[in-house]
């Protein structure tokens, strides 16, 4: 199944963190693990309208590795594989 954003909504596929501590233990499955804030971009919409109807281009494409607000994205689960969907305005910050 393909996900195919609408309006200003992105689709992002987290990145997993480390599965070491800072400590450097290894951390097993079943720990309770803090919700990521990176990911790369899948998909994106075309973009917001403005009053006058016309689409206003989104600066992320996909492909970008992004920062977003740890609990802005909604979570989803496509074909047993677990994806965001965020508004643009929840991006913080493309990393290069």
């Amino acid at each position: 199944m393909q996900i195919k954003p609408i309006s200003d909504h992105i689709l992002i596929e987290p990145v997993k963190g480390e599965e070491k501590s800072r400590g450097g233990i290894l951390l097993p499955e079943t720990a309770e693990k803090e919700r990521s804030e990176q990911g790369k971009v899948i998909a994106v919409g075309p973009g917001k309208k403005d009053k006058t109807g016309k689409i206003i281009p989104m600066e992320i494409k996909a492909g970008d590795i992004v920062l977003f607000a740890k609990y802005g994205p909604t979570e989803i689960k496509v074909d047993n594989k677990e994806y965001l969907v965020a508004k643009e305005e929840d991006i913080l910050a493309i990393l290069e």
